[in-house]
């Protein structure tokens, strides 16, 4: 039994370590991965590690997915971008706090006005998946700073403002009248000249 019992844990040990790490993609995983290696930018992450060393006073260590794997960083930008929008940073090690920070970076993102449409999921972060997305992500957060006011440094280009028209009742009014003159006006029109159906004489 206690064979038995030790050689069933020591399996699982293993099943963990060969999920934890991944390894090289085959297949459809590996064309997938290609892809978005392919959409990189460097300049792009250039501008982002800038920007977020900036707002946050740490040097960029490593890789950038090693940088911001815990989501430390992205909540300390965030709490500079909008301070108290992050309660509180986790700095514990364990695997669901440092994803925990990534979805309250990604909580605060929406609520600081970046669409939902352009923020990458957690495990795009996290597992380093798509880290082209995470770039695109920051710019767009970037570009949210700079329509939101904020007096520090930026990056991206602004987002576009709503061109809000008003007009007065007399000119609602004017309007209308010459929609429904487009619409309705026959004054001239005949058949002449149309021959669907007939005979066409020689």
């Amino acid at each position: 039994v206690f064979f038995f019992f030790f050689f069933s844990l020591a399996h699982a040990r293993r099943d963990c370590l060969i999920m934890a790490n991944h390894g090289k993609g085959y297949g459809m995983s590996a064309e997938v991965a290609g892809r978005i290696a392919a959409k990189h930018n460097p300049e792009l992450e250039a501008e982002a590690v800038q920007w977020l060393e900036t707002l946050t006073g740490t040097s960029k260590e490593g890789e950038l997915s090693d940088w911001l794997h815990d989501g430390q960083i992205l909540c300390k930008a965030m709490n500079a971008l909008q301070p108290g929008s992050i309660k509180k940073v986790n700095e514990n090690k364990m695997a669901f706090k440092q994803m925990e920070n990534i979805s309250n970076f990604l909580a605060a993102c929406q609520k600081y006005g970046v669409p939902a449409s352009d923020l990458f999921q957690t495990v795009d972060l996290y597992e380093a998946k798509n880290m082209v997305q995470v770039i695109d992500s920051i710019h767009a957060v970037g570009r949210c700073a700079q329509k939101n006011g904020f007096q520090g440094p930026v990056i991206g280009v602004k987002l576009a403002e709503a061109n809000k028209r008003e007009f007065s009742p007399e000119q609602l009014k004017a309007g209308e009248g010459v929609i429904g003159l487009q619409a309705g006006f026959t004054g001239g029109a005949n058949q002449s000249g149309m021959n669907f159906g007939n005979t066409r004489h020689l």
